[in-house]
């Protein structure tokens, strides 16, 4: 058997190549690397999202010209972050965690980048935040949409997520590849077979138009038709 391509992060493992692009990409705001020196210092650290991931991400946003996202699993805060950073003053990061402990270091750092006021936190499970906007009559006002939550979760995720977006609009997917363990059947772990499940339903999905990338953990764009 072929062996595996090992799927790692930039800041878990030195990669020349990757470190190439890193420095010939615009730069990180001067607030995202202090938050991303602070969370590699946390003993969960590895929940960090990419900073290719991260930045990708704050691309993507400023293309679309993006004013509502939402952000499934903040963790300590800097997907938020990049995604405050690319909207317009009027716009809003709808951020979805279950910890204060741990969204708590991100509020910090949002207010020293000056973007407090467009991060809206929700504690609360990220399903009862979603069905919540649904039900408020949100229903296809968003633009973009990230989720690098509970594993288990990213299909619900991903159906409540595509209510949510307008036409046009993306969702992305964190740890689409898990470290590669989602290649065959040896690993059936519930987290595996949750992601592998899903990369089955979305590439056969008509409603959207996606592609998986083997960028940080596991990339995976999709966009409503």
């Amino acid at each position: 058997m072929p062996s595996r391509t090992v799927v790692k992060k930039s800041y878990e493992l030195l990669d020349p190549v990757k470190e190439y692009c890193i420095k010939h990409s615009t730069p990180l705001h001067p607030v995202q690397i202090k938050l991303l020196e602070e969370t590699l210092k946390h003993p969960r650290s590895r929940m960090m999202g990419a900073p290719e991931i991260i930045s990708l991400n704050g691309l993507l946003i400023r293309s679309l010209g993006g004013k509502k996202v939402l952000d499934i699993g903040v963790f300590t805060g800097a997907s938020s972050l990049a995604a405050a950073l690319a909207l317009p003053e009027d716009g809003v990061v709808i951020a979805c965690d279950v910890s204060e402990e741990f969204t708590n270091i991100g509020k910090t750092f949002w207010a020293e980048a000056g973007v407090a006021d467009k991060v809206k936190l929700k504690i609360a499970p990220a399903a009862q935040t979603l069905k919540e906007l649904i039900n408020s009559g949100e229903e296809g006002t968003f633009d973009f949409a990230f989720i690098d939550a509970d594993k288990t979760g990213y299909a619900e995720y991903f159906e409540l997520c595509l209510t949510l977006m307008r036409k046009g609009g993306i969702i992305a997917f964190d740890n689409t590849l898990w470290g590669g363990s989602v290649v065959g059947e040896e690993d059936m772990s519930p987290d595996t077979v949750a992601l592998r499940e899903l990369n089955e339903k979305i590439a056969g999905d008509g409603r959207v138009v996606a592609v998986q990338m083997s960028i940080g953990d596991g990339y995976t764009l999709v966009t409503k038709l």
